[in-house]
């Protein structure tokens, strides 16, 4: 990377690093924070902003490939706002509340748990790929930004995906009684 670039650079694989240790301290944490009742019910708006997130990347794909860039901007920037929603709602879920399990076993179980490693895996991966592409478009790098979106675009798109996903298997379709 040039010399120009990595200071961004060592500052989105440090944002990405630190925001993946602190998910996994909060998810091995025993003993939680109470604030309150009203914290159970952040998987729903977890839920539905990984929805929103999902529409947004599909419309700023869509208009992109029409060629509206500043309809794409607007997309693509919502769909990254979301993003930093989720991991607030994530943090303050999981800061307060134990891990979410499913109440389902056999296939359904197998099945979860393999689109839930999915997701994990590729939202480490995916994170400082859509830091990267976001600051290349705001900077002005078209020509890296493009190249990096083709390879943050999808994965982007299936981590939201799935997180719907997982949502719905664990607190729609197959609670924990």
């Amino acid at each position: 990377m040039a010399k120009s670039n990595s200071k961004p650079a060592w500052l989105i694989d440090g944002i990405s690093i630190l925001v993946v240790a602190v998910v996994a301290v909060l998810l091995a944490m025993p003993n939680k924070f109470d604030f309150g009742t009203w914290t159970e019910n952040l998987p729903h708006v977890i839920g539905s902003v990984n929805t929103l997130a999902a529409l947004s990347l599909v419309a700023g794909y869509f208009f992109i490939r029409m060629k509206r860039i500043e309809v794409h901007r607007v997309f693509m920037g919502t769909a990254f706002g979301l993003g930093i929603v989720f991991l607030v709602c994530y943090v303050l879920y999981h800061l307060t509340n134990p891990p979410s399990k499913i109440g389902a076993d056999g296939a359904v179980k197998v099945i979860y748990l393999l689109i839930l490693a999915s997701h994990v895996l590729l939202s480490i991966i995916v994170l400082p790929l859509v830091l990267r592409a976001m600051f290349f478009a705001v900077t002005g790098q078209i020509t890296r930004h493009r190249k990096i979106a083709r390879f943050a675009f999808p994965i982007w798109l299936y981590v939201t995906v799935s997180g719907v996903t997982v949502y719905l298997f664990v607190h729609q379709f197959f609670p924990q009684p």
